[in-house]
């Protein structure tokens, strides 16, 4: 169903499971000590208090995988970038099937912050999104106080042709709070007239 090994021009794909990635390595870059917890705050990712939550994150992530519910691809940065090889977070696609939409979503470890890879991650996924799974829009969202996403989807939504649909009021529970999310779409028609060359090269 969802592609497995692929690369964009700087970054690869893997299916996140724990042949991917150990659950101890995966804890290394997710625990209460890392600068995850500035990440998870705007995220639905819960900071993994000891290894086996990161275990059992990966075999929640491979369960949804073949359940075709949910796409998680660890990112690795291609030789051509630094830290070459190195885990740099998590892209996803959520498709709502009945829905005809997915929903895309991403975190990076801080060191690979301020390099285009969220952008680059986006085309690759709303392409697999509209050209592999027959989906007629793609959705993405950040929430209230993210400016950093903000800006990152900002610029890769108008690439595309696609619109700020609003802000959902308390949509987003997390850590106690239920926060507000502001959320963007893309049409496959827009896509269609905006998509770049290449979006992603498959390595199955």
């Amino acid at each position: 169903m969802f592609p497995e090994t692929f690369e964009t021009d700087r970054l690869r794909f893997e299916p996140l499971t724990t042949e991917t990635i150990a659950p101890l390595e995966l804890y290394e870059y997710t625990n209460p000590d890392t600068d995850f917890g500035a990440v998870a705050t705007h995220l639905t990712t819960d900071v993994h208090e000891t290894p086996n939550d990161a275990r059992e994150y990966l075999f929640e992530s491979e369960k949804r995988w073949d359940e075709a519910t949910r796409a998680n691809w660890a990112i690795y940065p291609l030789e051509v970038e630094p830290a070459a090889g190195v885990f740099a977070g998590v892209a996803s696609l959520i498709p709502l099937w009945e829905k005809r939409t997915a929903r895309l979503g991403v975190w990076l470890r801080k060191p690979f912050w301020g390099r285009g890879y969220s952008s680059e991650r986006a085309a690759a996924t709303i392409a697999v999104a509209f050209d592999r799974l027959d989906l007629e829009v793609v959705s993405v969202g950040y929430l209230e106080g993210n400016e950093k996403s903000k800006r990152a989807i900002e610029k890769y939504v108008e690439r595309y042709g696609g619109t700020y649909d609003g802000v959902l009021r308390n949509w987003v529970p997390l850590d106690g709070e239920v926060r507000d999310l502001h959320r963007y779409t893309i049409t496959a028609e827009a896509w269609e007239t905006n998509r770049p060359e290449t979006a992603y090269t498959m390595l199955e």
